[in-house]
């Protein structure tokens, strides 16, 4: 029996804080030796709606029926964030030009005829360094792949994710952020070259709910680096720059340790390592950090923070600080005073990529 295809579909999925190991997850530098990440998923999502435009709508003994009218293949995309509505005849006429081009791409990537609006929205701040773009991706073909009837695990989602920012769009980066959407969870990683081996890190409840207690996240105000830090890391990566070589090794090394301590419980040991992995990330690039950061690092360390980096490449966007149970209110209110910033709320995300077909509302077609 044929599978009557959905009215309106939804799906969410949440961005991630990269604790450990970050710019270990890209191909080139884990070719020779596996990178390795640490990340855990929170709650604050990507969320995306494809609502079906032309239907022909009966209400029937058990409710409302439709049926998809296939001579229009229109399509309307609007993204709530940046404000930004685009209207397409087909869905080849879609062409990239800078505007929401990742979700373009998807609905390309998934080969759909048209005849939809589709409507965007993420709680994330514009360049956090939150893994959004991978978030919203995630988002965007677990909607449009439950639209179309395909059936896709959450770990393939996230391959095509990556595969459409890398090959569709030509941006550089890794896979942590995906598979942290998809999957949701503190999480480790292993990377080798494209392969990525992702696990569920297994620590108790209470390890789980004080670790999320202890996080201090905040947004700086200001947008992180852009995207052409990660060109210039790796041409001082191949040009056999040692400085490059040893901080991406070292984040390595950190990040196996933090799984390990994770797995313990032993969250006294999270902070020193959060830092370890701040001088990596400094090393990197002169511009991953700057005045403003500086002092807010300064701030966080006098109000109790134990360690602390700046989340994805750094330059701007979020910090994330952790602090002991003592602590952690004291440096928040801090934070709260600095003029630009903004303290984030955190809330650990265990389901990762979520998907559902709301009922068609009694009030529809009144």
């Amino acid at each position: 029996m044929k599978k009557e295809l959905p009215f309106l579909v939804r799906s969410r999925a949440p961005v991630r804080i990269d604790l450990a190991g970050g710019w270990t997850d890209v191909a080139e530098f884990c070719g020779k030796t596996p990178g390795a990440v640490v990340n855990v998923a929170i709650d604050l999502a990507s969320t995306v709606t494809v609502l079906a435009r032309a239907t022909e709508v009966q209400r029937g003994e058990f409710g409302w029926t439709f049926r998809r009218r296939l001579e229009d293949q229109s399509v309307e995309i609007y993204s709530a964030d940046f404000d930004i509505s685009i209207e397409a005849k087909r869905v080849a006429d879609l062409e990239y030009d800078g505007n929401i081009d990742l979700v373009k791409a998807a609905i390309m990537e998934m080969e759909l005829p048209g005849g939809f609006t589709l409507i965007t929205e993420s709680t994330a701040p514009p360049g956090s360094g939150l893994g959004t773009s991978a978030s919203l991706g995630v988002a965007l073909l677990g909607a449009l792949a439950n639209y179309a009837g395909k059936p896709f695990l959450p770990a393939e989602l996230a391959e095509l994710a990556s595969s459409i920012e890398r090959n569709r769009l030509g941006i550089r980066g890794g896979k942590q952020d995906h598979y942290a959407s998809a999957l949701g969870g503190l999480e480790f990683m292993e990377f080798r070259g494209h392969d990525v081996k992702p696990a569920r890190l297994v620590t108790s409840r209470s390890a789980l709910r004080e670790l999320e207690s202890n996080l201090v996240l905040i947004y700086t105000g200001k947008s992180r680096l852009s995207g052409d830090i990660h060109q210039r890391v790796s041409e001082a990566y191949h040009s056999g720059r040692g400085a490059t070589h040893d901080a991406i090794e070292e984040m390595k090394r950190v990040a196996v340790e933090m799984k390990e301590s994770l797995i313990l419980g032993d969250l006294d040991a999270i902070g020193p390592l959060m830092s370890r992995n701040w001088e990596c990330q400094k090393a990197l690039h002169p511009d991953v950090t700057n005045a403003q950061i500086d002092s807010l690092f300064e701030l966080a360390q006098a109000y109790g923070a134990t360690g602390g980096k700046a989340c994805g490449a750094g330059g701007g966007g979020c910090l994330v600080f952790i602090c002991g149970p003592h602590d952690t209110h004291r440096l928040k209110r801090a934070l709260r005073k600095v003029e630009g910033v903004q303290v984030l709320p955190i809330r650990i995300d265990s389901r990762g990529l979520e998907q559902w077909t709301p009922p068609i509302p009694e009030s529809f077609g009144r």
